[in-house]
């Protein structure tokens, strides 16, 4: 006989996914209809997780380990200057900072992070030696930057000339009005009112062929934010959670909300209890809704979640969330995310 937590674990939690075959089991707590999934696989929020995702297959698919695959993927947007939204080039906060938050968790419940840094293009690599390297969890402001000096990385200046105008555009009216979804707008600076910005982030969760998991999660925070904001994104439990044992979660959007719900654990305990990765994320949605249902209409927060089988799903309040998947079937896979809205 079985236990509990034995039967969870040899079930397939999770609702039938793109490229998933050989269905094997239906749980009926849920009545549903699951099939298992090709590992390894990586999968992250927006429609820049395209490009990241590749970059992180090519670590999956030599069979290497879930923590090297997702660190190498967000070093991607990272690294664009183009993304308004994440790393080098992104939008500062209102006194003209740009201030990057970043976590990182693998398979063994290791993890680090970074808040407010500034000056260094890759958070992801502070934040994965924080965790190996430190005997802490978190390191913020000045103290992450001269850990990351004393580590080896250089001193940058993160403002581009592009996120500098939106900034001084923006100081005209100094009016906090975000736009959900816009990373997934390919815009111009100089195509949006002054007062009109939004950031996000790339949260990566990863499967490796020895059935491994773990997850990233990198941003540069709200636009013209109030300096020394962090939001969801370096928050184990919030931006991001990995359970080896059951599966792992990341975040999107307005991080003060996923913070209130721990968004990402609640996620990945919502799948320990028998929920598809779908389900969770829906169900964590629906705890937003139901704490602020006037505020829930007016901001963006999704969520995106993969079970130990590989199943994946997202949920989010408003329409326009995405996300990408890759496995060995296909690289440039772009699913457009449900919502309660």
């Amino acid at each position: 006989m079985i236990n509990r937590r034995k039967f969870i674990q040899q079930g397939v939690l999770g609702t039938v996914a793109l490229g998933f075959t050989n269905e094997i089991y239906a749980q009926s707590a849920f009545n549903s209809i699951v099939k298992t999934a090709t590992k390894p696989i990586v999968i992250s929020t927006w429609d820049f997780g395209i490009a990241a995702n590749q970059a992180a297959w090519k670590i999956l698919k030599q069979n290497g380990r879930a923590l090297d695959a997702v660190e190498a993927g967000v070093k991607v947007p990272e690294a664009d200057l183009k993304n308004v939204t994440v790393g080098n080039g992104g939008y500062p906060d209102r006194d003209g900072h740009v201030t990057l938050d970043a976590c990182i968790m693998d398979e063994n419940g290791n993890c680090g992070a970074v808040l407010a840094m500034e000056h260094i293009t890759h958070a992801i690599s502070v934040a994965r030696l924080v965790m190996e390297k430190t005997p802490h969890v978190m390191l913020a402001g000045e103290g992450a930057l001269q850990f990351a000096l004393e580590n080896g990385f250089q001193k940058e200046d993160l403002l581009t000339k592009e996120s500098e105008k939106a900034w001084k555009e923006w100081l005209k009216k100094a009016e906090y009005k975000p736009i959900m979804n816009i990373e997934n707008q390919h815009f111009s600076p100089n195509k949006l009112p002054g007062n009109q910005y939004n950031h996000d982030t790339i949260g990566m969760l990863a499967l490796d062929s020895q059935g491994n998991m773990s997850g990233a999660c990198t941003t540069s925070g709200m636009a013209f934010k109030m300096h020394g904001r962090v939001g969801d994104s370096p928050i184990i439990g919030a931006g991001l959670y990995v359970d080896n044992e059951v599966g792992a979660a990341t975040s999107t959007g307005v991080g003060e909300e996923v913070v209130r719900t721990v968004g990402s654990f609640l996620v990945v305990e919502l799948m320990r209890q028998g929920y598809s990765p779908e389900d969770a994320c829906k169900k964590a949605v629906q705890r937003i809704v139901k704490k602020k249902p006037e505020k829930a209409k007016e901001i963006q927060v999704g969520f995106l979640a993969m079970n130990k089988q590989g199943q994946y799903g997202a949920y989010a309040l408003q329409q326009g969330f995405s996300f990408a998947v890759c496995n060995e079937e296909q690289q440039d896979l772009l699913i457009k995310g449900k919502s309660i809205y």
